[in-house]
């Protein structure tokens, strides 16, 4: 399943790239059949080895959790990145982008809107899947279901937000370092909350059938 997660991901960025450039999606539909079938079976298969098999003895479990370390520290590097591009062009701006920031024709959102409410939605939604962590440690299963669910919900109410942010903006990733750090950084972050959000729908699936109980 890796093999194949690495190839479907391959397809759906270039289907990504030849729809933005071309304005065909035969591509990225079939890149996103594969990456959906290949997630559906991985999951399938993590389950069976893991619930019902019995498979994830300690060192397994150990090797899971140092994979999710790194995993979490490559992904702090990715975003650091997209920051430090930020930073570097709005600290000193160069005279090609007229020697200020934002640069010259660009208007950029206001922060304490749309911005504004997305950030009480992610901090609300770390209360929330954290009250399912503990919820789910104490055994206490109504109340993992619970925030399980508004976790989802928050999760699908910030890329709604996201979405009508992105069509409210006078701006595009063409326009410039601003445009592309803008939505490279945002778009990135919106993908990895849509993932998220599909995690934590299959853990509340699994959790509706009695996979977290010992």
């Amino acid at each position: 399943w890796p093999l194949t997660g690495a190839l479907s991901a391959l397809l759906l960025t270039s289907g990504v790239v030849m729809w933005l450039h071309f304005k065909t999606t035969t591509l990225l539909m079939i890149g996103l059949l594969a990456n959906t079938l290949t997630m559906y079976q991985w999951w399938r298969d993590i389950i069976r080895e893991g619930t019902f098999q019995g498979h994830h003895t300690p060192v397994v479990q150990k090797g899971l959790r140092y994979g999710m370390i790194l995993f979490i520290v490559s992904e702090v590097f990715f975003f650091v990145g997209f920051f430090w591009a930020f930073y570097h062009s709005s600290l000193a701006p160069t005279p090609e982008l007229g020697g200020c920031w934002p640069p010259i024709g660009i208007t950029p959102l206001n922060p304490l809107e749309v911005p504004l409410l997305n950030t009480s939605v992610l901090l609300a939604s770390g209360v929330s899947i954290t009250w399912a962590h503990h919820s789910l440690m104490e055994g206490a299963r109504s109340h993992t279901s619970q925030a399980l669910l508004i976790t989802i919900i928050l999760g699908v109410y910030f890329t709604v937000l996201q979405t009508f942010e992105y069509m409210e903006t006078s701006f595009t990733i063409a326009d410039g370092v601003y445009g592309s750090t803008f939505f490279m950084a945002t778009g990135f972050h919106g993908l990895h909350v849509m993932i998220g959000t599909t995690f934590l729908a299959v853990c509340l699936i699994r959790h509706t059938l009695y996979h977290f109980t010992s």
